[in-house]
């Protein structure tokens, strides 16, 4: 079993076998904090601090019949269905961070923890529904500092190579960015979030638009003997002599797409632009007569 789910487990035996799915979250946040290692990152979500692999971790441990899914009247809880201790496996650190948290929020309920929360790290309440409700004004001028609005124009490339689904909407979101356009051939990926259905799943529930152009992508085919740097640049070289030249139509829709929304973003999987063509895609854009937005990888 993933040491993460394990760690999840921990949590719930340690607090009582049972959490709602909305306190679990917000424990799981203020354990991870407590990491060196973080097991997992977070999104700002409609109800705070969201990790959609700890979701994705629970379901499936709740597939295994490890946990229980019982869904209520208000909400639903994770309700461990195993005898095996989980906690006693732990690292010393990390049930160290598990009891500290249980001290640290003994006396709170499920909405004072949620405020707590938001109150402790306002960046991860800067999308909820129910702020509001919960925070007085100068409290809400805390998560109101720490939004990202920009009235600039930009263009950027990103690749989800070596980072968490987490951390990569983080990026968009602390850029503003509005679309995300996936440039990818085949959108399909091993890696949990990146595949077209859960990327786009992902990225409207935190309000940024999803759009893919497959047009622009490059067969899988012909990228699996590149080893050199050079077989890079070869394959790229090519691909502006015939698919954006074949597809141009696509480009300027791009090119659209970047006026109507004013912050957008390509992707795909490389980290580095240079062993993607989403860099040719974005070089392609800029050598257009009337392209002025500038440009950025993150």
């Amino acid at each position: 079993m993933y040491y993460r789910r394990k760690l999840l487990l921990g949590i719930l035996e340690e607090f009582g076998g049972a959490l709602s799915h909305t306190k679990l979250q917000k424990i799981l946040l203020l354990v991870t904090r407590k990491q060196h290692e973080k097991s997992f990152d977070f999104v700002p979500f409609k109800y705070g601090s969201f990790s959609f692999q700890a979701n994705q971790d629970l379901s499936t441990l709740s597939k295994k019949e490890i946990i229980i899914n019982k869904t209520k009247a208000r909400g639903s809880d994770w309700i461990i269905n195993s005898e095996e201790p989980f906690f006693t496996t732990l690292k010393k650190e990390d049930k160290a961070a598990i009891k500290q948290t249980k001290e640290e929020i003994a006396h709170l309920n499920q909405k004072e923890l949620v405020k707590y929360t938001y109150i402790k790290y306002p960046y991860f309440a800067i999308k909820s529904q129910i702020v509001d409700d919960l925070l007085t004004d100068k409290e809400r001028e805390q998560v109101h500092a720490q939004k990202r609005s920009f009235d600039d124009p930009a263009f950027f490339t990103i690749g989800y190579e070596g980072i968490s689904l987490e951390t990569y909407l983080n990026k968009l979101i602390i850029n503003d960015v509005k679309l995300l356009c996936d440039v990818r051939k085949n959108p399909l990926s091993m890696k949990y979030g990146f595949s077209k259905k859960q990327l786009k799943g992902a990225c409207e529930s935190v309000g940024i638009e999803y759009q893919h152009i497959p047009q622009l992508g490059i067969d899988s085919e012909k990228r699996a003997d590149l080893k050199t740097m050079n077989d890079y640049n070869k394959l790229f070289d090519d691909y502006e002599r015939t698919t954006l030249v074949e597809n141009s139509v696509q480009l300027d829709e791009l090119f659209k797409l970047a006026e109507k929304y004013r912050r957008i973003a390509i992707t795909c999987f490389e980290k580095e632009p240079c062993m993607c063509h989403r860099s040719r895609v974005a070089d392609a854009l800029k050598k257009l007569p009337t392209w002025d937005i500038d440009q950025k990888n993150l």
